[in-house]
């Protein structure tokens, strides 16, 4: 028998190991809006179906309903729980798990009706989350983003005293302990609010002393290969496996681009349709290393037959998250698996100017750092400066703040060369203004 092991998160943030458990059994269902494409709801049953498995689960069935709306009690029609109650039997499952999110009454109703555990996929998430949290700070963000999910959930759990009697009499003890878990769960959420804030002062420091390199991000669905291309990129040993969700945690690691030019590459947690906004909101200053990057590597993993769908998922999360306008590498990943090379020509059509790589056989690598270097370039503006040597802290300032490519002492000042970020170029002129020359700088060698 398949086994697993389980972590028990408690509200004051103590894992707790319960040991090896069998894995569970669970049904997945989904309500389909009509008109919807049945494609389409098949894609997303089986990428719940992956989640599942990450999270330690086998899925024993499936079943849809089509509805113009969800029912606001049960999700499903009254007759298609039915269908459901019989099916978690015949399966012996363990639990039910919906596509999309349940409202807490929904999943009260659901449980009373089939006596077994029910989540929805935001739950499966943040229990992957949860599982895969290695440093403070992942598992502080996840365990904040399952407290905000938890928090409207809490009645479900007193519901065995309306359960026994209801009617008058009832009320008190329940609602008493409720509101004083509410409580509980506000403060835990109020403390580790102030944790990640002084956790970003810490990231805010570190990044400061890595100021004036280039900086690029790996973005992308989850399990595109970001972290094998991160590996291959800097020649580092960075934290691979083939499943949901394996990297959590910011990483960030120097690399030369072909110039010899040092930059920073940064990779961070994956995107998935359907993310949990809670999990969004407290993973943001994890993702500030992606906002604040030069250029980002949208890593797409090509040999997915829904590789369209998770570009756009991956778009419109950057839209949410501010950073639509960063330039934007198209990297497809894992041609060494893809069937069909037809699939890199329409590809190409759609995205030009992206690169076909293999992270995992590091195959057009050289290629692809090319690109990253032109690319940056074309990004950046060159500006000369002009600083009294009276003023030689303004010089100690840029080197840690811009890229300087050329340094000239003159007679009475220091002439320094410099690339700003083009998103960068309004602020620094703004500080700079009196020591920006009117002379064109000449095309730089590196340092």
């Amino acid at each position: 028998m398949n086994r697993t092991f389980a972590l028990f998160f408690s509200p004051r943030g103590t894992v707790h190991d319960v040991g090896v458990l069998p894995r569970e059994r669970a049904i997945i269902a989904a309500v389909i809006r009509k008109g919807a494409d049945p494609v389409t709801v098949e894609e997303h049953l089986d990428e719940l179906e992956m989640l599942l498995d990450t999270a330690g689960a086998d899925v024993a069935g499936r079943l849809t309903q089509e509805r113009d709306r969800p029912d606001i009690s049960t999700a499903f029609g009254k007759g298609k729980v039915e269908e459901l109650k019989e099916l978690v039997e015949s399966n012996n499952a363990t639990s039910v798990v919906f596509d999309d999110e349940l409202s807490p009454a929904q999943v009260r109703n659901l449980e009373e009706a089939l006596k077994i555990k029910v989540l929805d996929r935001s739950g499966v998430i943040l229990d992957i989350f949860a599982a895969h949290a290695r440093t403070v700070e992942s598992r502080t963000q996840v365990e904040l983003a399952q407290l905000e999910y938890l928090l409207p959930r809490l009645t479900r759990m007193w519901t065995h005293l309306s359960k026994q009697f209801g009617g008058i009499g009832t009320k008190g003890p329940g609602e008493t302990q409720i509101e004083t878990d509410r409580r509980m769960y506000r403060t835990r959420m109020q403390r580790l609010k102030e944790k990640l804030k002084e956790i970003d002062v810490q990231r805010v420091v570190q990044r400061k002393g890595r100021e004036g390199l280039p900086r690029f991000a790996l973005v992308g669905y989850t399990n595109a290969g970001k972290s094998s291309l991160m590996r291959v990129l800097t020649k580092a040993d960075v934290y691979v496996q083939d499943q949901l969700f394996a990297t959590l945690d910011t990483t960030v690691r120097t690399f030369a681009l072909p110039s010899g030019q040092k930059a920073l590459v940064s990779d961070t947690v994956g995107f998935i349709r359907k993310l949990p906004p809670q999990l969004v909101a407290s993973f943001r200053s994890t993702l500030t290393e992606t906002l604040e990057a030069d250029i980002l590597l949208h890593v797409v993993d090509i040999s997915n037959p829904h590789y369209r769908e998770q570009m756009a998922v991956v778009e419109q999360t950057l839209n949410d998250l501010g950073a639509s306008d960063t330039p934007v590498i198209v990297v497809f990943n894992k041609i060494d698996v893809l069937d069909d090379h037809a699939t890199m020509d329409d590809a190409e059509a759609e995205s030009p100017g992206c690169v076909f790589v293999s992270a995992h056989r590091g195959l057009n690598i050289d290629r692809l750092l090319h690109v990253m270097q032109s690319t940056y370039e074309e990004s950046a503006i060159l500006r000369l400066l002009r600083i009294p040597y009276e003023e030689m802290n303004v010089v100690a300032r840029l080197y840690g703040e811009v890229e300087v490519l050329r340094r000239s002492d003159e007679d009475s000042a220091v002439l320094l060369s410099v690339r700003v970020p083009a998103d960068q170029l309004a602020p620094f002129t703004a500080r700079y203004r009196r020591y920006v020359t009117t002379e064109q700088p000449s095309q730089p060698t590196a340092l």
